[in-house]
């Protein structure tokens, strides 16, 4: 693990090599800043695990440092502990209402301040095991657990998003909506383990096959959206026959050997259209018109505002 980090900003050259002495001697990382300008910039370059932060400072004081840390939402979580001579209570009052971890005046004895430093630290991690943790879950609430796809919720905002900005910029958007052909057959045939088979290989297909920018999930059963921004026509074809093409290129072989040969059909809507849903709409009847027409095969259809 690594060792936390301390950055001390402290216009007195002995508080700083006071407080860094004793703080290396247990194991912490330290850097200075010799003003609270120095010490916002660090922290917007190197985020340290807590700041120790003098009151009285050329530039920016303590407060407006603790000000600008609180506004900002990549430093928000930094844990701050004053160390000033200022002893008022309304001095410590102010510190603590704008968001301070911890105030420790001046001067202090060594025991106290390592104290103070390792409660502010342990704070720290435990705010960041909470941050992983919920960030951990919402990508579980957005990805399907059998193909490692976003799922239909993220689908869902992520295509209202892109029909938005396609609307408000002028620009293209194409969805391709997918199905695997006969998908009940291999259920019935092989089982309902060969069809999660098939499921994790086509979309292990469809994931090398898409380009930066892309938005692919699972929008239900064996059907998969493809989101493509800012993608005209020509460029969304292409795509859909790669995919439509390797997925054909390689069939599938089960656990006890049954080789299952996998197409997929394909509907594209062009536009953005007047509204997400027509363009799923569109897509979906594009795609009943290719499994109509014989499968294994892509319909392309264009909304009337295409840009």
């Amino acid at each position: 693990m690594s060792r936390p980090t301390v950055l001390i900003a402290d216009d007195s050259l002995v508080v700083r090599a006071v407080v860094r002495s004793g703080l290396e001697a247990e194991g912490y990382v330290v850097t200075e800043a010799v003003d609270g300008t120095a010490a916002l910039q660090h922290c917007r370059q190197q985020p340290p695990d807590i700041v120790l932060l003098d009151i009285e400072m050329p530039g920016l004081d303590g407060y407006e440092v603790l000000a600008a840390l609180k506004a900002d939402p990549e430093l928000v979580d930094i844990p701050v502990v004053f160390l000033t001579s200022r002893s008022g209570m309304d001095d410590v009052v102010a510190g603590l209402r704008g968001g301070a971890h911890d105030y420790l005046k001046k001067p202090f004895e060594a025991p106290e301040l390592l104290a103070r430093v390792a409660s502010a630290v342990h704070v720290k991690k435990l705010q960041d095991a909470l941050h992983e943790r919920n960030a951990e879950l919402d990508r579980m609430s957005r990805t399907d657990a059998l193909t490692g796809l976003y799922n239909r919720r993220h689908l869902d905002d992520e295509l209202r998003r892109s029909h938005e900005d396609a609307r408000r910029h002028d620009a293209p958007l194409c969805l391709l909506l997918l199905d695997i052909d006969h998908f009940k057959n291999v259920n019935d045939t092989y089982g309902h383990p060969a069809g999660d088979l098939v499921l994790g290989a086509f979309a292990q297909r469809l994931r090398e096959q898409l380009r930066a920018g892309d938005i692919a999930g699972r929008w239900g059963g064996e059907e998969f959206l493809i989101i493509m921004p800012r993608t005209d026509p020509a460029g969304a074809f292409e795509v859909a026959e790669r995919i439509r093409t390797c997925t054909g290129a390689t069939p599938v072989t089960s656990v006890d050997g049954h080789v299952m040969k996998v197409t997929v059909s394909g509907g594209l809507a062009c536009g953005p259209g007047d509204t997400a849903d027509a363009a799923v709409h569109l897509a979906d009847t594009s795609l009943y018109q290719a499994k109509a027409a014989g499968r294994n095969q892509i319909v392309a259809a264009t909304l009337t505002n295409l840009t």
